[in-house]
């Protein structure tokens, strides 16, 4: 099992990036990783993927998250 969570968080523009949360975003797309290399660039590939690739007046915010166990 994958202990690494993506977390692709797509926030506005007008939000600062220290601001850009999971409460804050515009969209959240979580996906699995199996390593921190692998999360960093799955982020944007999962937000492009969603649709959200060429917007301006969003970004993307990439968080590497430990999966909790259940």
């Amino acid at each position: 099992m994958n202990s690494i969570l993506v977390v692709a968080l797509i926030c506005a523009s007008s939000v600062q990036m220290p601001d850009c949360s999971r409460e804050t975003a515009l969209d959240v797309i979580i996906g699995p990783a199996h390593t921190l290399q692998e999360c960093l660039i799955q982020g944007p590939v999962l937000a492009a993927s969603a649709g959200h690739g060429g917007d301006t007046n969003t970004y993307v915010k990439t968080r590497c998250e430990q999966r909790k166990e259940r």
